[in-house]
């Protein structure tokens, strides 16, 4: 089996700002789609929502001095808000059950993880 990564972006703006009943619709949409996983085969390994990326941390290295900067690593309008990791036999499959989720999510990304 392929362990692949389903990486998430968002608007932090747009979630801070969404009713409880969106986030229960979101929320119901994600409960879907891990059922969805299940009953074709595939087994969510892993991922989290996670925090707003205003809280961020971005670390670099700067010659041997460590630099941490608080926000994230790109100013972008989206951000990385969540992640699965799925294990899968069908990476076509998954491709279809993710779609499902991009439905709501927009543009969904998929990557072997290595």
């Amino acid at each position: 089996m392929t362990e692949y990564a389903v990486l998430i972006p968002g608007d932090d703006a747009a979630w801070a700002a969404a009713t409880d009943e969106q986030k229960r619709v979101m929320y119901d949409r994600h409960n879907a789609f891990a059922a969805m996983l299940a009953e074709r085969g595939h087994k969510i390994t892993g991922g989290a929502e996670l925090t707003a990326s205003a809280t961020a941390k971005t670390v670099r290295l700067d010659g041997e001095r460590t630099l941490v900067t608080d926000g994230p690593y790109a100013e972008t309008t989206e951000q990385l808000t969540g992640f699965y990791t799925v294990q899968s036999d069908d990476l076509d499959d998954l491709l279809e059950c993710v779609a499902f989720l991009a439905g709501e999510e927009g543009a969904l990304e998929v990557r072997a993880c290595v």
